[in-house]
């Protein structure tokens, strides 16, 4: 999975096309991620002792294909290739060839 962590992300396809958030979780195994302000979705909250019931909106996990990163540098989103810089594997910006870790 090419997308990571704290990357910036654009969403190309969905109820939520063009909207762009971080990623706050990744799920390599099912090819999910996590953004923020992307997917949400109501969950209500059981009264508890020492806490009343409410209304929650969290983020849910969308298919990591339904995104794309977003390339500062050129202000648009990017594919991502891999280059190999001083023995160690890194993440390349297609659009402007920058290194992204």
């Amino acid at each position: 999975m090419q997308i990571k962590k704290n990357d910036t992300v654009v969403v190309i396809t969905g109820k939520d096309k063009g909207k762009k958030g971080t990623v706050l979780k990744a799920f390599p195994k099912t090819n999910k991620v996590v953004v923020e302000g992307v997917n949400v979705q109501t969950k209500h909250q059981k009264a508890k002792q020492n806490a009343p019931a409410e209304i929650k909106h969290i983020e849910g996990p969308i298919d990591a294909s339904n995104v794309m990163l977003w390339d500062s540098k050129a202000k648009a989103p990017t594919r991502v290739g891999y280059q190999v810089v001083d023995g160690q594997k890194k993440r390349v910006s297609k659009k402007s060839g920058t290194i992204l870790d």
